[in-house]
């Protein structure tokens, strides 16, 4: 392996009723650029006594990503949001000071017929001057992300500032997030086009790097920040994110982010003792891991 590239595999876990895969945080790397955590969601077969069904949970300090590829979430959160996030949407939810929600499979899913469901959550820390701004839920339709054509790459600009344009999710510091496919293959050069630091994760198919392969389920990231270009082997699709570090380095607890271990006891108190705001309508609650009291 090239000694300036760094391979994380997914390591499995549980999310709702089905298993996930997980490529950050790592132990060697926390965060690249404000990105602090992210969950690969299938391909898996749902059905009937089979659905996504995440139970009311908190978040703060942090804007949660939701992108699919196929399959379907129903967001609901306490700020009043009900929206169904389909393939190709983005669904951000800013939790600033503190917000509880539920990510749960459509009751349209739910007619006894068998779907895939694939996609990423991913988790952005908020800069340290907003961890505790007003939480918000922002939607993003696929008809709204910024797509176009360089040779065979097939690029879609999901989030940020690259290439020389810009997307509509913006977010709270420098980021960049991008969907590249292409059919045939070939080297795509990032010199110029992001800035920060970058990391690559293999949806489908496979990166070569000086001779070693990183395929699907595995997450590659550049020490040479966006100073890199990158080989995808033929009918490879790669999720391309990152961005300059935040200035200070945020602290990850349960379903929390904060700039201080005091926010975090702070934000944990404050959902054992069920102070958060509620999601209207549901009384589920998914308890404080006893393993992190």
């Amino acid at each position: 392996m090239a000694n300036n590239k760094l391979i994380i595999n997914e390591r499995q876990t549980e999310l709702g009723n089905f298993m996930v895969g997980r490529l950050l945080p790592f132990r060697k790397k926390r965060q690249v650029g404000p990105f602090t955590f992210i969950d690969h969601m299938g391909p898996n077969r749902l059905g009937p006594g089979n659905y996504v069904d995440v139970d009311q949970h908190p978040h703060i300090g942090l804007s949660t990503l939701t992108y699919l590829f196929e399959g379907e979430i129903e967001h609901k959160d306490s700020l009043g949001t009900v929206q169904t996030i389909k393939p190709g949407d983005i669904g951000f939810m800013t939790a600033g000071s503190g917000v509880s929600h539920t990510e749960r499979t459509p009751a349209s899913k739910r007619d006894g017929s068998e779907f895939t469901m694939h996609g990423y959550q991913i988790w952005v820390a908020l800069p340290k001057e907003l961890e505790k701004m007003n939480p918000q839920f922002d939607y993003y339709p696929k008809e709204q992300i910024p797509k176009w054509k360089i040779d065979d790459f097939e690029i879609k600009l999901l989030a940020g500032n690259a290439f020389g344009k810009s997307a509509p999710l913006q977010g709270f510091s420098t980021l960049f997030m991008l969907d590249v496919y292409t059919e045939k293959g070939g080297l795509l050069d990032l010199r110029g086009r992001i800035k920060g630091e970058v990391a690559f994760v293999i949806v489908k198919g496979g990166i070569t790097d000086q001779g070693q392969k990183v395929k699907a389920g595995q997450m590659l990231i550049s020490k040479t920040n966006e100073e890199c270009e990158i080989q995808l082997d033929a009918q490879t699709q790669v999720l391309i994110f990152g961005g300059d570090p935040l200035k200070s380095e945020p602290l990850l607890m349960w379903n929390f982010v904060a700039h201080s271990k005091e926010r975090l006891l702070e934000a944990k108190d404050d959902w054992v003792n069920k102070r958060f705001p509620k999601v209207l309508g549901d009384d589920t609650y998914i308890k404080f891991p006893e393993k992190r009291l």
